[in-house]
């Protein structure tokens, strides 16, 4: 049975974030629960960054620095312009724009760029798929340091209340786990990469994980009780806003820079992109639970969101391609 074209779009791990996010509103766990639950998700996150740290060559990442006009072009799409429109996002009034959601886009706006998404639809489009594997690596290297700061920096400006614990979550379950991953990666990285399932299944494990956790506690505490079909509907308007912005901005600003197609389709697929697989274990860390889950939402919009739109682009790239063949 032949799948319905809308459904080839639809990513599944954004639908069982879904299914997870459904259960924890219905579903909150008792104190007890969520007290056990709160250490494995803990110890998933601390798992999840020694994976992401074994499994990067570090040799790749600095051989992919020398494109320094792609590279560059990647970078500051994703730590520079994606978060001024985050900060403009700020400028919404509350009667258009809850400032819990607000935050949270200008949290999405500081993540790292996806990996596995933004190689794949690279090469749909023909474009530069080493590129993109390199520029989509460099970018969640940096944002292990760069995200936590930004976080602190901008989000502070806002009034966002941070985990009082984030500074120690950050170094205990972000930074030195990914680089006792580094350390060990000459020696495991191989069997990692040949062995992606695990990884795929501790990504996704750790996110449902991640979800659950955060939007059962933050249930429990009622900072849930406000949430609207409307809101939910202005939020998708804002993300679907400031993903064309992205979109318009990577395409135009290669051309600008003198890149040729490929370059400028891999910068369009790397620099328009959030990573949620990295933004949702992150979010765990650095707030409080009633902000993550508040957090957590543009997030998974920004995320299937960002899918559909760039796999209708690709494939609608590749096609110009051919015709230009």
């Amino acid at each position: 049975m032949r799948l319905p074209a809308w459904a080839r779009w639809v990513d599944p791990l954004t639908v069982m974030i879904l299914a997870v996010l459904a259960l924890g509103l219905l579903v909150p766990v008792p104190d007890g629960v969520g007290a056990a639950l709160d250490t494995v998700r803990t110890g998933a996150i601390v798992l999840l960054f020694l994976l992401y740290g074994a499994r990067m060559p570090t040799r790749e990442v600095v051989e992919g620095l020398r494109h320094f006009r792609l590279q560059g072009s990647l970078l500051a799409a994703t730590y520079v312009l994606f978060p001024l429109l985050g900060l403009a996002v700020q400028l919404l009034p509350d009667a258009v724009l809850a400032p819990d959601l607000r935050r949270g886009l200008l949290y999405l706006s500081v993540l790292p760029s996806t990996v596995q998404s933004s190689v794949v639809m690279t090469s749909v489009a023909r474009g530069n798929v080493a590129g993109a594997i390199t520029g989509a690596t460099i970018s969640n290297v940096l944002g292990v340091l760069l995200t936590p700061l930004l976080v602190a920096v901008l989000l502070g400006a806002t009034g966002a209340g941070l985990d009082g614990g984030a500074v120690g979550g950050i170094l205990l379950q972000l930074l030195l786990p990914f680089v006792v991953g580094q350390c060990v990666q000459p020696w495991i990285g191989g069997w990692l990469r040949r062995h992606g399932r695990l990884t795929r299944v501790t990504d996704r494990a750790t996110i449902l994980l991640v979800v659950f956790t955060s939007v059962s506690e933050a249930q429990s505490a009622g900072a849930w009780d406000e949430l609207t079909v409307a809101t939910l509907l202005v939020l998708l308007v804002v993300c679907a806003v400031v993903l064309a912005v992205m979109l318009g901005v990577t395409w135009r600003g290669g051309a600008l820079l003198g890149l040729d197609r490929a370059d400028r389709v891999a910068l369009l697929m790397c620099g328009s992109k959030k990573s949620a697989a990295t933004g949702l274990p992150m979010a765990a860390v650095l707030f409080a639970p009633a902000v993550a889950a508040s957090v957590a939402l543009p997030v998974i919009a920004f995320h299937q969101l960002q899918i559909v739109v760039t796999a209708l682009l690709a494939r609608r790239l590749a096609r110009s391609a051919t015709n230009d063949a």
